[in-house]
């Protein structure tokens, strides 16, 4: 078992050393210049191949560099043609290769024939579904109910607050921070919550320009939050 991670870390570390270490500013607007024309992009998936196979040590494995190489140059291709440097298509091009990794380091071990007892193993686990299903609750139902709970006040402070936040920041801040409480939850890590509270006080209140009503809002929502997630966590916890 230990070395089959192990295998899985020494994939992860080559992708690691190609897409991040060994790929400069030079090579990357060389590539979204000329695309399929760049000679740095086949001197980039060449490196993915090889550092591959060195780092996995699997000597006698050397399909491994054509197969990471080609899967590489498939997904770099399919990005640069995006013409987009945006956060969306660097998390679908990484989860690609990530797929990839995975696909390569099943075929390394021959865990093909495990994969579907092990997943089926995992959803029959009443922690892993508990965990599973308290995520999805506190990410989803909660903020769903705490935006309605506290619709009312936010229109009232809406009306008479010119000063506008980023869009949709404050329910990204708020999907963020039920995660980390309940994890911290369900981790043991009770204290976490007392500083993830100071922190968000210190950010949220600094600001001169707050109103009351705006800090009784910020106050009414993250305790309501807060409170939830733990009721969530304890929960979960109790399912163990």
């Amino acid at each position: 078992m230990e070395s089959n991670l192990l295998l899985l870390l020494q994939l992860l570390l080559g992708h690691l050393l190609t897409d991040f270490v060994l790929q400069s500013n030079t090579m990357i607007a060389h590539k979204r210049k000329y695309i399929a024309g760049s000679w740095y992009l086949y001197l980039h998936i060449l490196l993915a191949g090889v550092l591959s196979y060195v780092c996995t040590t699997q000597w006698g494995r050397w399909e491994i560099i054509p197969i990471i190489a080609i899967t590489h140059l498939c997904i770099d291709i399919w990005k640069l043609k995006k013409r987009k440097d945006n956060l969306r298509y660097f998390l679908i091009d990484q989860a690609l290769h990530l797929a990839v990794l995975l696909v390569v380091w099943l075929y390394l071990i021959n865990g093909f024939s495990q994969l579907g007892s092990y997943i089926a193993a995992l959803m029959n686990t009443t922690k892993f579904m508990a965990i599973l299903a308290g995520y999805v609750i506190v990410i989803f139902p909660v903020g769903f109910i705490i935006g309605k709970a506290t619709g009312r006040w936010n229109k009232e402070i809406s009306k008479n607050n010119k000063d506008k936040s980023l869009k949709n920041a404050g329910r990204y801040i708020g999907i963020f921070e039920r995660v980390l409480v309940f994890t911290f939850i369900i981790t043991g890590n009770f204290s976490a919550i007392g500083f993830l509270i100071g922190a968000k006080s210190i950010l949220r209140f600094s600001d001169s320009k707050g109103t009351r009503k705006q800090t009784e809002y910020v106050l009414i929502g993250t305790l309501m939050s807060f409170s939830i997630c733990i009721i969530v966590g304890l929960v979960v916890l109790a399912l163990f």
